[in-house]
């Protein structure tokens, strides 16, 4: 199965929670449906991404990075990789490069939410996912970042944009 395939049947399996979250799984479904590179890079009209929320729930914390070149706190993801063979492995692999975690695992029931957003290079039509970080887990900086902490919960809304506050907002009514 391909990752267009994949990302496809992720989008139509997926219960959205909410009209907006509705009108993005529609929205991406017919992206997918006329590009068939919507899932990379090189599709100027826009393109899916993956990300993980990284969560430490026992302690209540999630880590984000500060990006380096949007300069927010982001939750970690990016683009889709030729080798990635579905929406959470690629989900997976930008966590695990961008925490310097290793041993993350995705929440159980796909993703958390759905968030559009353009930047520098196109529309980023953003699959978000959770990833669990382990109990001995130790965060270390990756090249794509300026910074990487872990913020309680109730801080996230200092530092980051609606997008990330909703992502943990959603992802906190899930753990």
């Amino acid at each position: 199965m391909s990752l267009h395939t994949d990302a496809a049947r992720v989008l139509t399996e997926w219960p959205a929670p909410d009209a907006d979250q509705e009108r993005l799984r529609q929205a991406y479904g017919d992206h997918l449906t006329a590009y068939p590179d919507g899932m990379w890079k090189a599709c100027g009209d826009g393109h899916l991404t993956a990300s993980a929320l990284v969560i430490d729930p026992p302690r209540e914390r999630v880590l984000l990075t500060l990006h380096r070149k949007l300069r927010m706190w982001l939750q970690m993801g990016g683009h889709c990789e030729p080798e990635d063979a579905t929406l959470a492995d690629a989900a997976l692999r930008e966590a695990t490069e961008e925490s310097g975690i290793a041993g993350l695992t995705l929440l159980p029931g796909g993703p958390v939410r759905l968030d559009r957003h353009h930047t520098p290079c196109a529309w980023h039509l953003d699959v978000q996912y959770a990833a669990v970080a382990p109990p001995d887990a130790t965060a270390a900086i990756s090249d794509e970042s300026l910074d990487l902490r872990w913020f309680a919960y109730d801080e996230v809304a200092d530092v980051a944009d609606a997008s990330v506050r909703h992502l943990v907002a959603r992802t906190r009514a899930l753990v």
